[in-house]
């Protein structure tokens, strides 16, 4: 991390984090990870400090997630740098979901991955009409973290079962409906909202005296159609019963079965696994377990390197899965991805 990319300050009694990578659409470092942790721990119990503000620059990116090609490059040597970059970031994720004051996250533009991780743990989560959110790990080779499974697994119905396999995209009254976000705030209240909070208004109120309703989304309307395709024993059922939808000529469900082919099978298959877990798990650090444990294994196999190198370091948008298709995906292989580590399990403390 450069000094910049992370900017910790205070104002008034706020403690403000500003993340402050925008050319990397303001991704996560490891150092970012832990710069973010050690302002929580110093400002959780000092007096002065009466809650804290997570923003970005730019209006672009709040945060797009973690540095995946960063994670690319030394995953090639070693395993060991990736398991230390989620081993500290999941700490630092539970934390945000413990934390005793006040967490206001202000998520406004592209926000994926990682940059859920360090907003939709918080207390008081906005968005914008920029905000973009999306857990598309599953075109990586990867499932849902950062407490992914734990939000999924509580999103309405089988939402997050649609939103886990497909990374299907969710504007701001979609967030809100499945989740993860509290309010919506026009990204021109933004600086009106900061100067509330800064001066002294309590979160509760200095949200309430600029929030609005948000414009219409998709996930609400949906809901029919997701649970008639996504309440099937496995993902190979949900892909089965879309294609049956499309052939009685449903265009979205359709485009949902495109969305998923284009996906590692083997992370889609974990992921639907991975979500039904987490909804038998009562915490928030069960859930961050149970994906570490999956990306503990991930970044010393084939499929998460493949497509981080497919999508984001060659771009020839083509990766070699391994296995190929859905049908090749046995529920022992998920198991073994997805069981405990024994002595390297995660742990928040």
């Amino acid at each position: 991390m450069t000094d910049n990319d992370l900017l910790v300050s205070t104002e008034g009694r706020i403690g403000r984090l500003c993340l402050n990578r925008p050319e990397a659409l303001n991704a996560l470092t490891h150092e970012m990870v832990l710069g973010i942790e050690q302002a929580l721990i110093d400002w959780r119990d000092d007096p002065a400090i009466d809650a804290v503000l997570i923003l970005a620059t730019g209006d672009r990116s709040f945060c797009a997630g973690g540095d995946i090609q960063l994670l690319y490059h030394s995953g090639l040597k070693s395993p060991e740098p990736g398991r230390r970059f989620w081993r500290d970031e999941y700490r630092m994720n539970a934390l945000i979901s413990t934390y005793p004051k006040p967490y206001i996250a202000l998520k406004n533009g592209i926000t994926m991955g990682g940059g859920v991780g360090v907003s939709a743990h918080g207390s008081h989560r906005i968005v914008t009409e920029k905000s973009m959110m999306a857990m598309p790990e599953t075109s990586i080779g990867f499932i849902p973290d950062v407490g992914g499974t734990y939000l999924l697994s509580r999103a309405p119905g089988e939402t997050g079962l649609y939103l886990g396999l497909t990374g299907a995209r969710m504007n701001a009254a979609d967030a809100i409906f499945a989740g993860f976000a509290d309010d919506y705030v026009p990204s021109e209240r933004l600086p009106d909202l900061v100067a509330a909070l800064t001066n002294g208004t309590s979160p509760d109120d200095a949200v309430s005296g600029v929030a609005e309703t948000a414009p219409d989304g998709k996930l609400e309307a949906l809901q029919d159609k997701i649970t008639q395709a996504f309440s099937r024993p496995d993902a190979l059922g949900c892909v089965h019963e879309l294609k049956r939808m499309a052939a009685d000529g449903d265009d979205w469900a359709e485009k949902t079965g495109n969305m998923i082919a284009r996906n590692s099978p083997f992370a889609v298959a974990a992921t639907f696994a991975a979500i039904h877990k987490a909804r038998e798990l009562k915490t928030l650090e069960a859930c961050l377990s149970l994906e570490y444990n999956f990306a503990y294994r991930a970044i010393a196999g084939h499929e998460f390197l493949e497509g981080i190198r497919a999508m984001v370091i060659d771009k020839d948008k083509t990766p070699n899965w391994k296995p190929e298709t859905l049908e090749e995906v046995t529920a022992t292989m998920v198991e073994d991805a997805l069981a405990p580590l024994g002595e390297a399990e995660w742990k928040a403390a």
